[in-house]
């Protein structure tokens, strides 16, 4: 890898087996990410988006391919091994929050931090001055069903941020968010990558491409130009 080269993917495949069919998720793809990037992954429904995130964020293993980041081959670690290096290195922002619907505000929040070994003063500091950046400091004690998705969704960003990950995955951050919300997620995105973070993100938005130093376009498991990709999404309209 060059030097400034954080994530490397190489030949990546994912194939699944429907019946007597296969289903090829992600097709010989290869990126290079730079250390301190935002990167916006655009796609239609099915075209490898999510896929991409979870291989890199080391929730699956691609059928073929190789995966680095910052150094490590995620490819080829195993279960303990990424769970360490989902603790250390990542944090991973879903769509649909994931919040645990029985917890408050910032124990969601400080909940990753049980597995690193953070004391629960600890835990709840960081929690709090979290919640507090994000506007969020007199909702802490509220559960998620008490708050707006906007706010849920802040919350969510908050406990991809509570162990200092390096990487931030984003698996369609402003799906499920009305537009004020939406900008609110991308403009910290964007403080995010300005202190350092390299910024993954996967979206059908394309309010997202303003935010991104580096814009992909992925058909089919495929990496396309921008021009062809507007092509194939007009045709499919």
């Amino acid at each position: 890898m060059s030097e400034n080269e954080f994530i490397k993917v190489s030949d990546l495949y994912k194939i699944y087996k429907m019946g007597n069919q296969e289903v090829r998720a992600l097709d010989g793809l290869s990126l290079e990410l730079k250390k301190g990037s935002f990167n916006v992954l655009m796609g239609p429904s099915g075209s490898g988006k999510s896929t991409l995130l979870y291989l890199v964020g080391g929730l699956d293993w691609p059928t073929s391919g190789h995966i680095v980041v910052d150094g490590e081959q995620i490819d080829q670690m195993d279960e303990n091994q990424l769970a360490q290096y989902r603790r250390e290195k990542l944090g991973f922002i879903f769509q649909s929050f994931n919040l645990i619907p029985s917890m408050t505000a910032v124990a969601n929040v400080a909940f990753p931090l049980r597995f690193s070994g953070v004391k629960k003063a600890e835990r709840t500091k960081r929690a709090l001055d979290l919640l507090q950046r994000m506007g969020l400091g007199e909702r802490s004690h509220h559960k998620p069903t008490e708050l707006s998705g906007g706010q849920q969704q802040r919350v969510a960003v908050s406990r991809a941020l509570v162990n200092d990950p390096d990487v931030i995955l984003a698996d369609e951050p402003t799906g499920n968010l009305d537009t004020t919300s939406g900008t609110i997620i991308m403009d910290l995105l964007k403080e995010l990558r300005e202190e350092g973070k390299t910024i993954l993100v996967a979206t059908h938005d394309p309010r997202m491409l303003q935010y991104a130093s580096n814009a992909i376009f992925l058909i089919d498991g495929k990496e396309v130009s921008e021009e062809n990709y507007r092509k194939i999404i007009q045709q499919q309209s």
